[in-house]
């Protein structure tokens, strides 16, 4: 364990995080090491080890954070908004992903290597954040729209937090990648995170409103 104050302690560890969310910017997952972040910290980079012992770790701390503060603003506007539509619900979903595309991005691209590479008490921190965005989207569900079947929020659920993974790769595509779909005979529609969120959501909820 570090020593230290619990302030130093967190205080470091958030370093670490905003130095890797820095490179991430700029380098890929696998171009950043623990030596790379140790470089734009304060600290020498074998004090990491005593916060986190791989770089998986560290993003899927950073991770955590992300959903943290998904979580934070969609419970925020649900505290201030009485009664929503399905447009307006769908619309606020879709606002709030389209805040966090660092989210999206780290779900889509690092989420398996960041899992298997990261110790358990870091994973199951994780998961007590994971379960926490699925409650607070299900609140919303239970709030709006009570007329809802038990079964009918349980396929929003589990159709819309997996569709979460492709929101990022669908919504940013690189020259390259657009130049092979072009030679492919690829009709590549662009479609921003609003959009695609905004659509699938409204679709989950169905009818009219």
């Amino acid at each position: 364990m570090p020593k230290g104050s619990p302030e130093l302690t967190e205080a470091r560890r958030e370093e670490i995080i905003n130095a890797c969310e820095k490179l991430y910017q700029t380098m890929s997952f696998k171009e950043i090491t623990i030596k790379e972040i140790g470089n734009v910290t304060s600290f020498t980079r074998t004090s990491i080890y005593n916060y986190f012992q791989t770089k998986e770790e560290i993003f899927l701390a950073l991770l955590n954070r992300e959903y943290e503060l998904w979580i934070a603003s969609l419970k925020q506007t649900m505290e201030q908004v009485e009664a929503m539509t399905k447009d307006e619900f769908a619309a606020m979903l879709a606002r709030s992903l389209e805040e966090r595309a660092q989210l999206l991005k780290i779900m889509s691209m690092n989420h398996y290597d960041m899992e298997t590479g990261s110790r358990p008490e870091h994973l199951a921190a994780f998961k007590v954040a994971y379960g926490e965005s699925i409650r607070t989207v299900l609140s919303g569900l239970d709030r709006y729209f009570p007329d809802m079947t038990v079964s009918e929020k349980q396929n929003f659920i589990y159709t819309f937090f997996p569709f979460m993974f492709g929101i990022y790769p669908y919504t940013f595509v690189t020259e390259k990648q657009r130049t092979a779909m072009e030679e492919a005979g690829v009709n590549y529609v662009f479609m921003s995170i609003y959009e695609i969120t905004y659509n699938c959501v409204r679709k989950l909820l169905g009818g009219e409103d």
